[in-house]
């Protein structure tokens, strides 16, 4: 019987094969109370698994051959959350307290860790509570006696265009994988920024996640179509349905041939406007992606990453270290650099490293660029090394969540103290280098004068501007539905910012979510916007749409669009735009 699952599409496209099924640990442990000559052996049990897991990570990194440079980032992170106390450490000490088995004390630790990232309000740190899951997954299947990679191994069919469906998928279960063929992932938990799917994007292959049951509804070798775009997956399809995606199927992979010639085109309009095609990326791994799609530079380097995994304040050579390694692969290109955009809901102080300062609602609350400049160590560790890097290459530095007009004085306060101890100790850097502020909160973008007037240039965050304009959270379920791009408010704070930077001469561009959207590129080229960053998958075809554009046509309908209040009226005049 055929069945249709809906999920999230992460990453687009179409496969159609045969269902592979994973197993996975469950994390549902039992309590076992252990008697006082036990413990010891029971600690040295725990010990001996975590070092199994540690040794697996570095066979699977040494192994690795071709595979992205994603995996080995994410191989790296696991093996850092497992480094973390809270897991390597405390499980001992309710070993040695509780009397009870190891599994029931790391799964302890586990949801404790976990039950903090989830009251994260960034949306990619919140699902790093995933990473921790496969972590200790991991580790409780060496507990069993189990190797974390035979699972995988007994899995692999070599027969191609295999689905894999698992609850949950790891980024080793996927190196483990990949010398079998695989044509789509698709998972019972998982977000659009989970590392499932920036793995899934990264080798351009469909996913389809957060489907709750598919691993106990699907059967092992059941023929699926998953589609990655619309986010459904159609199980046991009749002979009619089979012809029209394998034919969908083909057209999108003739597409994507076209597309890949578009990389060394220049990015122009049919009227002869330069538009520049930048890159958001994680790690410092991503700039492969990024300079394989063409990425004329790295618009939005979010640094978070150097915190994931709950352990201390990452040192300022680390961070050197890492912000150098983007310079210096970016080869001359610009590299725009965002302080930590962490929240109240996880203080990155070394010296407690709790999350103790949880507020009801974290959006709101110490974040961004407000917990930088209340912790002014953190904010000249940061400063310094990306002043260090600067000198490596096209460094900007870009700054979270500014309302203020006396939080920029006392950022470039801060910068300055920051370039004057550099002076002190003769290391070399940029001193030029320009400081830009992101428009993310109405209030910046109503008042964008004061950032015109202080800033080097702007970058608009949409995803949050939209969140904090709707009052709406997208990750909340209930009310994502009415989280709306094409809003009045939404579209008049972007018309009003970008044509703002426009009159003052200061560089703007959009580095959310709406710069990879296609139907958008039309109405924001209208708009006057000349700089995008998107995700690498997403640039080649916004290239194509900007290489088919004439802002000459754009614009007269986009100023007719800012104009309407009907949400039907404005549907119209994009459908009209994207028609041209």
């Amino acid at each position: 019987m055929s069945y249709t699952l809906q999920g999230l599409g992460v990453s687009g496209g179409i496969a159609i094969g045969q269902a592979c099924l994973l197993s996975h640990a469950t994390l549902e442990v039992a309590h076992l109370t252990l008697s006082a000559r036990q413990i010891d052996k029971e600690i040295a049990r725990f010990e001996a698994a975590i070092a199994s897991v540690r040794g697996e990570f570095e066979a699977i990194k040494k192994g690795m051959g071709a595979a992205p440079g994603d995996f080995g980032a994410f191989i790296d992170l696991h093996a850092m959350i497992l480094s973390d106390p809270e897991l390597s450490e405390m499980p001992k000490v309710l070993i040695r307290e509780r009397a009870c088995n190891a599994e029931w004390a790391l799964v302890q630790q586990m949801e404790h860790l976990v039950a903090q990232f989830e009251k994260i309000e960034d949306p990619y740190l919140r699902e790093r509570a995933d990473d921790v899951r496969q972590a200790v997954e991991r580790v409780i299947k060496a507990l069993s006696g189990k190797d974390g990679r035979s699972v995988l191994k007994a899995r692999g069919q070599r027969e191609a265009n295999q689905i894999i469906v698992a609850h949950d998928l790891s980024p080793a279960d996927v190196i483990v994988f990949k010398e079998h063929p695989f044509a789509a992932f698709i998972t019972d938990v998982g977000g659009a920024t989970s590392h499932t799917a920036i793995l899934a994007r990264g080798l351009r292959i469909p996913a389809v996640l957060g489907l709750h049951s598919a691993r106990q509804l699907i059967r092992d070798k059941d023929t699926l179509i998953v589609d990655g775009t619309r986010g459904v997956v159609i199980v046991s399809p009749d002979a009619h349905v089979l012809e029209e995606y394998e034919l969908r199927k083909s057209q999108i992979e003739l597409e994507r041939n076209k597309l890949k010639r578009l990389k060394t085109a220049r990015s122009r309009t049919l009227d002869g406007i330069s538009v520049d095609l930048h890159a958001n990326i994680e790690v410092p791994a991503d700039v492969a992606g990024a300079l394989e799609a063409g990425a004329e530079g790295i618009g939005l380097f979010r640094t978070e990453f150097l915190f994931i995994g709950g352990g201390d304040m990452p040192s300022e050579d680390q961070q050197f270290e890492a912000y150098r390694k983007v310079a210096r692969g970016m080869d001359g290109r610009p590299v725009t650099i965002r302080t930590f955009d962490l929240g109240n809901d996880k203080d990155p102080r070394p010296e407690e490293n709790q999350f103790d300062r949880v507020k009801t609602n974290p959006a709101l609350g110490l974040r961004a660029i407000r917990l930088s400049l209340a912790e002014p160590a953190m904010f000249q560790t940061q400063l310094r090394a990306i002043l260090r890097a600067s000198h490596y290459g096209k460094v900007k530095l870009l700054v979270p969540m500014l309302a203020h007009a006396q939080e920029i004085d006392q950022t470039l306060a801060a910068v300055e103290q920051a370039k004057s101890s550099l002076r002190g100790e003769k290391i070399p850097f940029d001193e030029s280098m320009p400081v830009g502020g992101m428009i993310e909160i109405p209030a910046a973008a109503l008042a964008v004068g004061l950032f015109l007037r202080r800033l080097d240039f702007l970058s608009i965050g949409t995803n949050d501007l939209i969140q904090y304009t709707l009052a709406i959270d997208r990750s909340d379920e209930e009310v994502s539905h009415l989280y709306d791009p094409l809003h009045p408010a939404v579209l008049m704070l972007l018309a009003h910012t970008i044509s703002s930077a426009e009159k003052a001469g200061c560089p703007v561009s959009v580095c959310g979510e709406l710069a990879g959207d296609v139907s958008m590129t039309r109405l924001l080229l209208g708009m006057g916007l000349r700089q995008f960053s998107m995700h690498p998958g997403q640039l080649l075809e916004v290239k194509q749409r900007v290489l088919m554009s004439n802002v000459a046509d754009t614009a007269p309908l986009a100023r007719r669009l800012l104009r309407c209040e009907e949400p039907a009226k404005i549907r119209e005049q994009i459908e009209r735009l994207n028609g041209l």
